[in-house]
């Protein structure tokens, strides 16, 4: 059910995000060097005039992201890793935090080299993955789709009342997830897209929806439909389904445990060595680019001296994340995350003039 809501919010998510980095770029500034910075921060405090909303989405993002959000992801290395070769979480964890901590002395253009060579690669690595094993499991698709639309609407025929599992549940854990996939309104992504040399603000943001396509629609559900198809969301004595979003089943298994069962299914012993892979490409540059989002509004609102103490925190961070219960993280995520929503979702509805008359420009622009 979590499923459905999920492609909801990403439905709306790409209106938002168009929104967000129209903003984005029109209201970035030009730096010393010449390259160029913005965020959610810039145009609350410019376009809504509110310092206090834009400090408040800083402290949020730095938080919400910088902090927790990597410890999430560092968290889901380590017990990937910890499935597939056995390795001690916290060893994971400090490999990790260790490359990171040299990545984020290179700055921006090292972050920008890192992602763009890697990101590609592991995203249609993913999809081939997924699209083998679907197609492996063939008959079973008919049936994930007809479990997705029951479980956002009757979610008890799946997996029974005493589970106390609900619509709103379904549609809380699906918007939770959707959004921490896409940014879809959080005011993230504006950071990395205001660096782009773009002379046309909603040419950005068009780019910009095609990412939340590509993140909640094409991989997101790939995922949720390899881990239906193989049948890894029963639990052992098949009397009880639990709601996708919690990664909780019978035998135990959480987060990147169970798209590992499920790959198991379909690649033998090696699909743990795959999602293990895949796993630290994608969660690691999520953490060097939520790294990036984080010093933006550390320099803002502190100088470039407090860089260095902020790295540092991070690097702790995802040190401490790889060890703790999968549960926990999550809910501090998500925690974190709804507090940077607030002020980019009120500075989104002050500014939609703006969003207006800068998307009437760029379409009399290009009739011409």
């Amino acid at each position: 059910g979590a499923v459905f809501w999920m492609w909801v919010s990403a439905l709306f998510g790409m209106a938002t995000k168009f929104s967000e980095i129209t903003l984005g770029i029109h209201f970035r500034k030009k730096e010393a060097d010449g390259t160029y910075a913005g965020g959610a921060m810039y145009y609350i405090e410019q376009g809504l005039h509110s310092k206090f909303l834009a400090g408040f989405f800083s402290v949020a993002i730095i938080l919400a992201l910088g902090f927790m959000g990597n410890m999430v992801q560092s968290n889901s290395i380590g017990a990937a890793f910890n499935n597939a070769f056995h390795v001690p979480k916290l060893a994971v964890g400090i490999c990790v935090a260790v490359i990171a901590g040299i990545i984020f002395i290179g700055g921006i253009k090292r972050i920008a080299s890192f992602t763009e060579k890697i990101v590609p690669i592991m995203a249609l690595l993913y999809i081939i993955g997924c699209l083998v094993i679907l197609v492996m499991h063939l008959p079973g698709v008919g049936t994930a789709f007809k479990d997705i639309f029951v479980g956002a609407f009757a979610p008890q025929a799946i997996a029974g009342g005493a589970l106390g599992v609900t619509v709103q549940k379904a549609m809380r854990f699906g918007v939770a997830r959707g959004l921490f996939s896409n940014e879809a309104g959080m005011g993230s992504t504006p950071h990395a897209h205001a660096t782009a040399e773009v002379k046309d603000p909603c040419d950005q943001g068009i780019i910009a929806m095609m990412g939340v396509f590509i993140d909640t629609l094409v991989i997101l559900n790939l995922t949720a439909l390899v881990i239906l198809v193989t049948g890894q969301l029963q639990s052992v004595n098949q009397t009880a389904l639990v709601i996708l979003s919690t990664g909780v089943l019978g035998n135990g298994q959480t987060g990147s445990e169970l798209a590992q069962s499920a790959f198991n299914v379909g690649f033998g012993n090696f699909g743990n060595i795959f999602i293990a892979l895949c796993m630290l490409f994608f969660a690691f540059t999520t953490i060097v680019g939520w790294y990036y989002f984080g010093e933006v509004n550390v320099r803002h609102l502190f100088g470039n001296g407090a860089v260095k103490v902020y790295a540092v925190i991070v690097v702790i961070c995802v040190i401490i994340g790889s060890t703790l219960k999968v549960d926990l993280v999550w809910d501090m995520a998500d925690m974190f995350n709804g507090l940077m929503v607030l002020p980019n979702l009120i500075a989104l509805l002050g500014c939609l003039v703006i969003v207006r008359k800068l998307t009437k420009k760029s379409e009399k622009s290009k009739e011409k």
